[in-house]
């Protein structure tokens, strides 16, 4: 009997570890895992990425892997991506967001590219904190200058909220992202902690960073680290 209590004791123990509950999805972590490639490249590249300036004064990171464009003459976007924001001992555990949008015009096929989205004030965390937020017209976005150490220097550049960039084919450049729209996504965040967690607790820091993501926040932390050192020249 006292077996039996003891091991139902340390099963319980085990239930209550947040990590234990559930495991994390393998579309997760694989989403998680292409987002810090992503950021890898940038690093990798950095005459052909996002300025160390901007990457410096960064406050909030999107990373959507495979965002996708297509159809026949009516256009969609659409893709999955992660977001961590920066807190006042480094950057967020992060959360699950999602991108769409729509494109008019002749279009036969379709295609995907990578898009990493700065925020570059304030107001982009408060922004990743709505439900849903529309790039250009909740929150000015403007395509982002690339380059080792290119300026936000032109005034559209300079007021907006967050700077947008695609990768194709390991090309990184600006990219246009006015109308589309970025929704939390809920469910793969609670699937992400083993519970349902509100954006503002995660992305204020109050929660710890999951083992899967440990990497992904490093690596933000990282590029955040080089550009302020760039800035600090």
């Amino acid at each position: 009997m006292r077996k039996l209590i003891a091991f139902a004791a340390l099963a319980a123990s085990l239930v209550a570890i947040p990590g234990l509950r559930a495991q994390v999805p393998e579309k997760l972590s694989h989403r998680i895992d292409a987002a810090h490639a992503i950021l890898h490249e940038l690093m990798d590249t950095p005459d052909k990425g996002i300025p160390l300036d901007i990457a410096a004064s960064a406050q909030c990171v999107v990373v959507v892997p495979s965002f996708k464009k297509g159809a026949f003459v009516f256009g969609g976007e659409y893709g999955q991506g992660i977001a961590t924001c920066r807190t006042g001992t480094g950057w967020s555990a992060p959360v699950f967001v999602q991108m769409a949008g729509a494109s008019f015009g002749f279009q036969i096929g379709g295609q995907s590219t990578d898009l990493v989205l700065i925020g570059r004030t304030h107001r982009s965390l408060e922004h990743l904190l709505k439900d849903k937020v529309k790039l250009g017209g909740d929150a000015s976005v403007a395509a982002g200058p690339v380059g080792r150490s290119a300026q936000a220097s032109t005034t559209e550049l300079a007021n907006a909220e967050f700077l947008t960039y695609s990768r194709n084919k390991g090309i990184f450049a600006g990219i246009d992202l006015q109308g589309d729209e970025v929704n939390q996504n809920v469910k793969d965040t609670a699937a992400l902690y083993g519970h349902e967690i509100p954006f503002q607790k995660v992305l204020s820091g109050s929660v710890p960073t999951p083992p899967v993501a440990v990497h992904f926040v490093r690596t933000v932390n990282e590029l955040f680290r080089k550009g302020r050192a760039h800035a600090a020249k």
